[in-house]
């Protein structure tokens, strides 16, 4: 089969023959992407997650003020959502490969400038460079995107997934890293907190390496393909302005779903260490819950793609709201060990749910024209509030506690709930949706 160059247009063919021709191959093609991204995926979180362990503890000693604790982390995210839509629309105009590769590289440069602020001691360097370290999640978090387009509606659920399962190996081998990259740091005389940036910084760039290596061909020629087979070769739509797409039904969905289930999942996860440590709990039962935690979020992604294409992506959604909500409430009356395991599992499943089901009808809902600019700005929408809530948890914590911001929780959940009911004539089926 030729397999196009980025250059190439969609061959000009008899579109049933085309099929014929080039289904096994653009399969083959696509789970090749979808693999690479999971790799990406894994890369990038376990990036991540060994700066986050340390965030907090970074701040409050850098800045010397324990309540700017939950700064880093805040900053970092807001980094992320700032950069959501310049680096989409980049990818657009110079290709998935060399968009999302540069933007993983130049946060690698920021995870490098967090190692020099925790070697020099400086909060404000340390800001800045976790804005920039940012952009590298903001890229990572578009890569699903990616995903979805080079495969068929049929199957893209399960791709989105399998790019989220990546972030299973980011969630444990990003704190196997921290006291191994912590003594390397302490002994190259740049301090212990130094270590886990410093990992960062080389994940990411392997993750850059990844993208560069094997996102061959350039995803966005596979996506036109699969776009002219699916629509039997009929051209593209022109892109709608974002004020009619703000207008369609299952766009507002697709970016509300994935606001209320991060802000949901944030606001409650960001405290729940603090609330058990408050409660006597030690450290190896905080992290037995947020172990669970993160098993919902990530490890469950093959059952939520698989919902997402076989059930459909209303009753995903709805099933992931109703998790949110029953994490939520499963967290207030009790403490204990295993039933905030559980709580927290909830609140990460129906997380995955929300996140997964979100992404791909979003994707259902726009033609290849208006890709790049709407999942930038779903981005930047999800971003900004998630940055918010978790900047802002520690304020209602202290404020009110743990319980009361577990009932807002749980009142958003329902809010969800609510809005899928009302929509449900427009997203039952895959079907409809397709």
């Amino acid at each position: 089969m030729h397999v196009p160059r980025e250059t190439d247009a969609p061959p000009a063919l008899d579109w049933d023959t085309l099929y014929a021709m080039e289904q096994t191959e653009l399969e083959r093609r696509a789970r090749s992407i979808t693999n690479a991204l999971f790799a990406v995926q894994g890369l990038g979180s376990a990036g991540v997650i060994a700066g986050l362990t340390v965030a907090a503890i970074v701040g409050a000693q850098l800045s010397g003020r324990p309540v700017l604790a939950g700064v880093p982390a805040g900053v970092f995210q807001l980094g992320a959502a700032l950069s959501a839509l310049p680096w989409s629309l980049a990818t657009d105009r110079i290709g998935r490969r060399w968009g999302l590769s540069i933007a993983v590289l130049i946060g690698s440069l920021g995870a490098l400038g967090s190692v020099a602020a925790a070697a020099l001691d400086s909060f404000p360097l340390l800001i800045l460079a976790l804005i920039v370290m940012g952009s590298g999640q903001a890229a990572f978090r578009l890569s699903r995107f990616t995903a979805a387009e080079v495969n068929p509606r049929a199957r893209r659920g399960r791709a989105v997934a399998m790019v989220v399962l990546g972030g299973t190996v980011g969630s444990v081998l990003g704190p196997l890293l921290v006291t191994p990259s912590a003594r390397l740091t302490s002994w190259l005389g740049l301090g212990e907190l130094a270590g886990p940036y410093l990992a960062g910084a080389v994940l990411f760039a392997a993750g850059a390496a990844v993208i560069m290596l094997f996102l061959r061909p350039e995803p966005k020629v596979i996506a036109a393909l699969v776009d002219a087979l699916e629509d039997s070769g009929a051209p593209s739509a022109p892109a709608r302005p974002l004020r009619e797409l703000a207008r369609d039904r299952g766009v507002q969905t697709a970016i509300l779903i994935t606001i209320g289930a991060y802000v949901v999942m944030v606001m409650v996860m960001g405290m729940t260490s603090l609330h058990m440590f408050d409660h006597a709990h030690g450290l190896d039962s905080i992290s037995l819950v947020i172990g669970a935690h993160t098993l919902g979020m990530f490890g469950v992604s093959p059952i939520s793609g698989r919902l997402a294409d076989t059930w459909g992506r209303r009753p995903t959604l709805a099933l992931g709201a109703a998790g949110l909500f029953l994490g939520c409430l499963g967290s207030i009356p009790s403490v204990a060990l295993l039933p905030m395991m559980a709580s927290l599992f909830l609140l990460g499943f129906g997380w995955n749910l929300c996140y997964v089901g979100g992404s791909v009808l979003l994707s259902d809902h726009l033609s290849p024209n208006e890709r790049a600019q709407m999942q930038g700005v779903n981005d930047l929408l999800v971003g900004i509030p998630a940055a918010l809530a978790s900047l802002l948890s520690g304020v209602v914590y202290a404020a009110a506690g743990f319980g009361v911001m577990s009932w807002l929780g749980a009142i958003l959940s329902l809010a969800l709930l609510l809005m899928l009911w009302q929509g449900r004539t427009v997203l039952s089926p895959v079907a409809a949706a397709d």
